[in-house]
């Protein structure tokens, strides 16, 4: 069975519903199999989301690749200095 992905607005909106159901006196459980997922999943999200705005996950999954991007070339770069390092040292 493979995985369900969803987008960022997705889960945004499955959080407010289970919300809205856990203010109605629902537990916890139920709410989220009726949003579709598991409670350890719900609370993952609620983790990761909770209290965001559409926009505001958004912003935040665009800077955490932008993140991971300036990482990668940080890390050639100084891979690049190791090895003129390794080259300009004359031992043999």
């Amino acid at each position: 069975m493979g995985r369900n992905r969803h987008s960022t607005e997705q889960i945004i909106h499955k959080l407010r519903e289970a919300e809205v159901l856990i203010a109605q006196s629902k537990t916890v459980a139920h709410a989220s199999k009726q949003i579709g997922v598991t409670v350890q999943t719900y609370y993952r999200c609620r983790k990761e989301y909770g209290g965001l705005k559409t926009a505001q996950a958004k912003r935040f999954k665009e800077l955490e690749r932008e993140n991971s991007r300036l990482k990668r070339l940080l890390a050639d770069a100084e891979l690049d200095k190791a090895i003129l390092r390794e080259a300009a040292n004359p031992n043999f």
